[in-house]
């Protein structure tokens, strides 16, 4: 057990910004499994900061602006910054130079193009949901992150060192991908039970987000031939980016 908790406060420290005590005994090992467990832990956050502005009757566009800005830097900027180099190596044509490009520390035109696109269409989109708003936030971070652990399974990584091949050496399957998504079925499950009513619009929109994590993961591996550091911070910022944007469509 307190292999597991320093192993939890481990991927706390790699994936946000949070502190956590020096003194620890921290373990990195499989962090990448604890993933769609933080992605909860940032959706609760989240939540509760939104549901503290509705209190103060703030408008829902200047809420949902500071929870997205709140989001990013929660994160560090961790995955956006990979969603950017991923571009930046998508834009160039020849495909034996995309990953040199990718591993530039400059940012291109590109890479700044999708971090606009991706901040704005994440503002409009949670702007425009106006209800379940700590659901759909908790399912947004939750599934774009399982959907990072499952890309980190089952695709090749393109580089033989890199900030991202410590998770590939040390996943332990088919459990971290069933450890994660055991919760976030835990957090759908107690949704149904709170709305009973809703319950196929609820499993709908789990079903779906499912398939969009899925899905991007699945276009990176197309596009590059497999996945870096990079495209894994790709894969959680589009998918939270389709997730929002899914759960404005009416129903």
């Amino acid at each position: 057990m307190l292999l597991n908790l320093n192993s939890l406060l481990a991927a706390l420290t790699f994936y946000t910004c949070f502190p956590v005590s020096s003194r620890l005994q921290l373990d990195f090992t499989r962090i990448a499994r604890w993933a769609p467990v933080i992605g909860l832990l940032l959706g609760g956050g989240l939540a509760l900061i939104d549901w503290g502005l509705d209190w103060l009757q703030m408008p829902i566009l200047v809420r949902s602006s500071l929870t997205i800005v709140l989001w990013i830097w929660w994160t560090g900027g961790l995955h956006l910054d990979g969603a950017m180099d991923a571009a930046d190596g998508l834009a160039v044509q020849d495909p034996d130079r995309r990953l040199i490009v990718m591993s530039d520390s400059v940012t291109g035109a590109f890479g700044a193009m999708v971090a606009v696109v991706i901040i704005l269409l994440k503002t409009c989109a949670l702007s425009a949901i106006a209800t379940d708003r700590s659901w759909v936030l908790l399912l947004a971070a939750g599934w774009s992150r399982w959907g990072q652990v499952l890309t980190i399974a089952i695709y090749p990584y393109l580089k033989a060192e890199g900030k991202g091949a410590f998770h590939r050496k040390g996943m332990n399957l088919p459990n971290d991908i069933l450890l994660g998504l055991f919760f976030l079925l835990v957090v759908t499950g107690c949704q149904i039970y709170l709305q009973p009513l809703n319950w196929m619009i609820i499993s709908l929109r789990s079903i779906a987000s499912c398939g969009i994590a899925v899905l991007v993961g699945y276009y990176f591996h197309r596009r590059l031939g497999g996945h870096t550091g990079d495209t894994y911070g790709a894969v959680v910022e589009w998918t939270e980016t389709f997730i929002l944007c899914l759960c404005t469509i009416p129903v």
